[in-house]
């Protein structure tokens, strides 16, 4: 498409480093606000978003700060749990991130002065995807480049550091971590856990909205697979053809669609019908790195190209268009979440978070 086809973001928010990851909640929070997390080098920011979309007395967004996690390491991805709430009293925050030194870390906080960080080591290499069991909330299942998706059961064990609120000061770790190892799989205290040998480097990993003995993992040379976790064994495959998959997404409100982005491709499946694609076109002139449904509209998804040197290019499809219905490009973008109602996607950056509004 012509360069005039790029859109600039609808929104930016300032950030005081490089984001290296961004996430929406995907649940209800209890608050008409949507929560957002993002990670630098260093910290994991947690605060509301609003837009003008959802009420007319905010002009374009608006960000608050609810409080900043000292990580102590570069953060690579987010997750959140369905466990968070805005309404309660105290509030409760809870969220995993992954970091480049191999650790999952757990945080719980009240919003207070102090929160609750667990850390747990196992796996070999790098994480790249984790996600939180949607039901309750008391699992969590993560894929690496060891070649294993693993899943951890219970969190009873408990870490107290200080944290900082708002735009505060950001405050370092005090104290030892707790850190618990069982070659890759982790279990607090002695109920099962699971780990599932894969056959190339996990790339995405994804629960079933609805039911959660179903787990859904990506796997770099081009397979995802859908596991039973009461069986323990893998009860459909999906074969892209090519490699290597970046990215894949399960449709949480259609869950007979599956997305990846393999090569500079995207890749479509309907579970129902084949294992192989069911639709799949060029996206970008390099190498495709994420992919990501809308939560909105269950025909609109998104891609972003790998980080150049000066600008990262999104995209946003739509299943009855043949060319993408929107052209964004952020600087030295990272990251890609969509909001839970609006058709509107965020992608971190330099220093900016990008936020961008499709018209439906």
């Amino acid at each position: 498409m012509p360069d005039d086809t790029v859109r600039s973001a609808t929104y930016t928010v300032p950030c005081e480093d490089y984001v290296h990851v961004v996430e929406f909640s995907p649940y209800d929070c209890g608050s008409p606000a949507s929560l957002l997390a993002y990670g630098g080098n260093q910290y994991v920011v947690v605060g509301t978003c609003r837009f003008k979309e959802e009420d007319t007395e905010v002009e374009g967004i608006e960000f608050t700060s609810l409080q900043v996690f000292m990580h102590g390491v570069r953060v690579d991805a987010i997750a959140w749990s369905p466990e968070t709430r805005l309404d309660k009293l105290p509030p409760v925050i809870r969220l995993c991130t992954t970091a480049a030194d191999k650790k999952i870390r757990l945080w719980t906080s009240n919003l207070q002065t102090n929160c609750d960080v667990k850390l747990m080591e196992g796996h070999t290499s790098y994480i790249n995807h984790l996600v939180f069991e949607p039901a309750e909330g008391k699992q969590i299942a993560s894929v690496s480049d060891d070649h294993t998706c693993s899943r951890v059961v219970s969190f009873d064990y408990w870490l107290e550091v200080p944290v900082t609120q708002g735009n505060a000061e950001l405050t370092g770790f005090t104290g030892i971590p707790a850190v618990l190892k069982d070659d890759r799989v982790w279990d607090l205290d002695g109920n099962e856990t699971t780990s599932f040998r894969l056959r190339s480097p996990g790339v995405s990993v994804f629960w079933h909205p609805e039911d959660i003995c179903k787990l859904m993992v990506a796997e770099k040379k081009g397979t995802i697979r859908f596991y039973d976790l009461v069986t323990q064994h893998a009860i459909l495959s999906l074969d892209s053809g090519q490699m290597p998959l970046m990215s894949a997404d399960w449709c949480l409100t259609n869950t007979i669609k599956v997305g990846a982005v393999v090569a500079n491709d995207w890749v479509i499946w309907d579970i129902t019908r084949s294992s192989y694609p069911l639709e799949k076109r060029p996206a970008h002139v390099g190498k495709a790195r994420h992919f990501r449904w809308s939560r909105a509209n269950e025909n609109l998804f998104a891609t972003t190209g790998y980080p150049g040197k000066i600008n990262s290019q999104l995209l946003v499809h739509h299943l009855g268009h043949s060319q993408p219905v929107m052209i964004g490009s952020a600087s030295v973008g990272a990251g890609l979440s969509w909001h839970k109602t609006l058709p509107l996607c965020v992608v971190g950056g330099d220093r900016k978070l990008f936020f961008w509004m499709t018209e439906m």
